[in-house]
Order: C-alpha cells, then sequence, then structure tokens
C-alpha cells in the first residue's frame, strides 16, 4: 500500500476530522482507503447505483451497507473517507444543459488539483492530481461530457463542511439537503463554441451507431486520467 500523505494545506483547511461513531466495517474501508487512488479503486469496483427501487441520496454508511453508489453518493463517500486522512471534503458539481448534472470529490496535492469520482459514463471518471485550478480540472471532462443531449455549461466548487451539523456522512436516511445545497449554489460559466460541440457530437453518434457502449480511448489526455472500471477497460 502507498505511503503517500497530503502535503501540507492551507491554514483553512488544517481542520482536525471530526470524530465519527463508526462500525467495525466503516473503521475497515476508512484504515484501508487512505488516498484518492485507494478511494478510486474502491469506487471502481461498486455496481453503480441505478436506482431501480426508487431515488436515494445515500450517506458513506448506507454507501459501505448496500454495496453500490452512483455519482454522488460516490463523490460524497469520497469525501468521508479522505477528510479521515486530512483531505477538505469538497466535491465539485457540474451542470449540463440536458439537467444530467455530475459531482466529484476533487482534492489538492502539491498545489495541483484532481478528483475522485464514479459513473456509467467512462469519460467522468478520477483525474489525476495534475491540475493548476478547478476550472482546468471541470475543462478536462468537457469533451467526454459530451452525447447525444449533454453538454456542461459550468461547475461550482462546494466545502461539505458548510452543511455544519447536518449529519451527511452516516445518515441513515436519504441526506436530500447536500442536494439543494448543490443544485442552489451559483455555478462559474463554462463557454464553448456550438461549432465544436457539433463536431463532438457527431463523433460520438458516429460511435454509437455500431457500438452498444460509450467510447472512452478517442478522448484527449488520457494520461491524466486516474483507473477506469474494469467495465469500460475491456472495452475499445
Amino acid at each position: 500500500m502507498s505511503t503517500y500523505r497530503p502535503s501540507p494545506l492551507p491554514v483553512t483547511d488544517r481542520l482536525p476530522p471530526p470524530r465519527l461513531s463508526l462500525t467495525l466495517t466503516e473503521r475497515w474501508h476508512i484504515a484501508k482507503l487512505r488516498t484518492p487512488l485507494a478511494v478510486q479503486r474502491w469506487l471502481n469496483v461498486l455496481p453503480y447505483n441505478v436506482e431501480s427501487q426508487g431515488t436515494t441520496l445515500r450517506s458513506f454508511r448506507s454507501v459501505v451497507r448496500h454495496n453500490m453508489a452512483h455519482c454522488l453518493e460516490a463523490a460524497l463517500a469520497a469525501a468521508v473517507v479522505l477528510e479521515q486522512h486530512g483531505y477538505p471534503p469538497l466535491v465539485l458539481s457540474f451542470e449540463s444543459v440536458d439537467l444530467l448534472d455530475h459531482v466529484i470529490f476533487v482534492y489538492r496535492r502539491a498545489g495541483r488539483w484532481g478528483s475522485v469520482a464514479r459513473s456509467r459514463d467512462p469519460g467522468l471518471h478520477g483525474r489525476k492530481a495534475v491540475f493548476r485550478t478547478p476550472r482546468e480540472l471541470a475543462l478536462s471532462y468537457f469533451e467526454p461530457y459530451i452525447d447525444l443531449t449533454g453538454r456542461i455549461t459550468g461547475y461550482a466548487v462546494a466545502d461539505l463542511r458548510t452543511l455544519g451539523g447536518y449529519n451527511w456522512r452516516l445518515s441513515e436516511n436519504n441526506i436530500w439537503k447536500v442536494e439543494r445545497m448543490l443544485q442552489d449554489l451559483p455555478h462559474r460559466v463554462i463557454a464553448s463554441s456550438n461549432a465544436r460541440v457539433n463536431r463532438l457530437r457527431k463523433r460520438y453518434q458516429a460511435f454509437s451507431k455500431t457500438h452498444t457502449y460509450k467510447p472512452w480511448k478517442f478522448y484527449p489526455d488520457l494520461e491524466r486520467w486516474t483507473e477506469l472500471p474494469m467495465e469500460f477497460r475491456n472495452r475499445g
């Protein structure tokens, strides 16, 4: 296991992690998952929560219990685990024209930004900590976000500690307040040309006519992506 420890954080981020009343299984996960890459690998093997029995927004506790997560649940689970290892619980929210938004956990290492994420789309998983700003990190998701309807229009970074005493970490119930907070958050605009988007969408449409899965190998800067789940790596 890697011995990596996070680099010193700004003074405002040097807050001790909260003391949590954890089960033995939860403690085991937190003890084992000490780095963003370890958390990404854990999320990669979790089945994606398709909400077959109704809409959910589960805490880390419920993600561990049900052994599945959708994108926001994965981001929140990553935030809980990595907060215990010194990372601020930060998430980045994307807005899209088709209202199919996406949320990822974000962190800094040696002054560079990276992410941990889970998605049904291969291009919307984690990124290595190589980006100078949250905006640069957000832009790395622009091309992979393009499908038949998707197009990123904005992003916002949220510190989950602003929720105060709200139990988003270990609640037994759905934590809808987190979703409402992200929806109400002002998002910074990501402008893009219609010509570029139309070109990318045509390429996606051509691929989808002959394949039953989403592409990933024709996107730029793949060396900046973290490992993909095996379900995608087994397909080209």
